[in-house]
């Protein structure tokens, strides 16, 4: 009678020692997930921004260009060859044009720089009478490898490439903030110039 009054108190207890476990485990299980849980919902939070995101611009700063016409020469140094580019677009589009056209042509194009090297930009202004008074440094003469037919195709890249603008009609080009007579002693550029397609090269 008594072993199987202990045995009955000792499955009893067996059971009570399961029940305990299996709670035990599962509100370990329980635990587990809930952390799990929460340690992938601050991993989601914390993911750091795609870089590319980063350099996009914000709502209202998104950069606009715009594709402007340069003006070089064939690679034969007779004519004038165009070269579309594209550039910020920016209130001052005329200044930025002629700055490109200062850079020189890309390696693609396959044409040749007008402008001599070392000439800077000093000054542009855009008149409301459409005139354009563009001022270089020294270097526009002073190294300008000279003849009549390099010398044309110097002022026509920069009266070209300025008139293709709406604004302006006629170019002024000053050197060093004043009227010269010529850039290398062949064609007069002491007044104001226009717009010459002759020099331009047919597609």
């Amino acid at each position: 009678m008594f072993k199987q009054r202990w045995d009955l108190t000792k499955a009893a207890l067996g059971a009570l020692l399961i029940m305990l476990i299996l709670l035990t485990a599962g509100c370990a299980l329980i635990d587990r997930l809930q952390a799990w849980k929460q340690t992938s919902e601050e991993q989601l939070t914390e993911i750091p921004p795609d870089p590319d995101e980063l350099t996009m611009p914000q709502d209202g700063l998104v950069g606009e260009t715009k594709e402007v016409v340069l003006y070089f020469s064939d690679l034969a140094g007779e004519m004038l060859a165009l070269e579309t580019r594209p550039i910020a677009k920016v209130e001052g589009i005329a200044r930025a044009t002629v700055q490109e056209l200062l850079a020189g042509p890309s390696v693609e194009s396959g044409l040749l720089p007008t402008i001599p090297v070392g000439t800077k930009l000093t000054d542009i202004n855009v008149r409301p009478d459409g005139l354009c008074i563009v001022d270089f440094s020294s270097e526009l003469v002073d190294n300008h490898p000279g003849g009549s037919l390099n010398e044309e195709l110097t002022v026509y890249s920069i009266v070209n490439t300025l008139t293709q603008f709406p604004t302006i009609q006629e170019v002024q080009i000053l050197v060093d903030g004043q009227k010269v007579e010529s850039i290398a002693g062949h064609l007069d550029v002491s007044t104001t110039m226009a717009r010459n397609n002759n020099i331009i090269e047919e597609w």
